[in-house]
């Protein structure tokens, strides 16, 4: 059976700096660091992770939000003491009905302006009479929450 792991590539404009926070998000070191380069490579959540150095880095970018799903509200709450514990400013949500879901997360914010939520999904369907089947989709679907 094949193994797949998310691969997400990060322009950077500081990469100390970035290091640093990934370091605190992921609670590990990167496996692979070079002057204008660092890679994390995580087995729980399978993930591989790039930084590379641009000056093409926008406070925006091309993503909305990056994320990691956990398994229970513990480990959200760990996230969280990792998060304080190295000074990142975190905004947490308990019980928050987010993309049809109860979740709880907790936000933060890389040096770049990257969002990062770690969220549990306590209940999967908070509205299950709003299942739209992909024949009645209409072309743009907006999240309130997620967006």
């Amino acid at each position: 059976m094949a193994t797949f792991k998310t691969h997400v590539a990060l322009r950077v404009a500081d990469l100390n700096r970035s290091i640093a926070f990934y370091r605190a998000m992921f609670g590990t070191e990167p496996m692979k660091h070079k002057a204008d380069y660092a890679k994390f490579d995580l087995e729980n959540p399978g993930l591989n992770l790039t930084l590379n150095v641009s000056d093409a880095v926008s406070a925006h970018g091309t993503l909305s939000h990056l994320g990691i799903q956990v398994d229970s509200s513990e480990a959200v709450g760990a996230a969280i003491a990792r998060f304080k514990t190295a000074g990142l400013a975190t905004f947490e949500e308990h019980d928050t009905d987010c993309c049809y879901a109860l979740q709880d997360k907790v936000w933060v914010t890389d040096p770049d302006g990257m969002s990062w939520e770690i969220f549990v999904v306590k209940v999967a369907d908070t509205a299950p009479e709003a299942t739209v089947h992909a024949t009645d989709a209409p072309a743009q679907i907006q999240s309130s929450c997620c967006a």
